[in-house]
């Protein structure tokens, strides 16, 4: 599932799929939709596939163990294989992510009104306190000599 988008199966098909070897192997018939979706993965096995190979998998590990007619078929996972496909995946999910928030962004741009685009060259009043007092406050706890006057109707200089 890609999020905020909907997705409608093109199709389904049936297609054999194998694990193991050639001395100990597992084949089943499995049900595939077929969707148009941009993502790092060809193909997902979900809950009745894995039923149907009455296989267990565990995630932390990247193990997925099922019976065949020799013995248990472990299969492992290649870890930096699967980093990097996670990472191309999460990219992927960023850049469409994006996509969506910038087509969206341009288009509330295009409903903003000329006058509120205009800057402005006036420099806006500035709010005025309404005492005209001075304070004179100290800077330095040892020197009463060195302060500083605070007021609002000072010379600049």
């Amino acid at each position: 599932m890609v999020p905020g988008r909907a997705s409608k199966s093109l199709g389904e098909i049936t297609l054999p799929v194998q694990f193991g070897t050639a001395s100990n192997f597992r084949v089943e018939h499995i049900n595939f939709y077929v969707v148009d979706l941009n993502t790092t993965y060809h193909f997902i096995l979900g809950r009745p596939a894995l039923a149907k190979f009455v296989a267990i998998s565990h995630y932390a590990y990247l193990v997925l163990k099922m019976p065949s007619p020799t013995r248990v078929l472990v299969l492992w996972a290649n870890l930096s294989i699967t980093y990097a496909c996670q990472t191309e995946s999460l990219a992927l999910t960023e850049a469409t992510d994006l996509s969506i928030q910038m087509s969206s962004m341009v288009n509330d741009a295009k409903t903003v009104l000329a006058d509120d685009l205009e800057i402005p060259s006036l420099e806006p009043p500035r709010a005025s306190t309404k005492s005209k007092e001075t304070k004179e406050v100290g800077l330095d706890l040892d020197n009463s000599t060195k302060t500083i006057k605070i007021g609002d109707h000072l010379d600049p200089k």
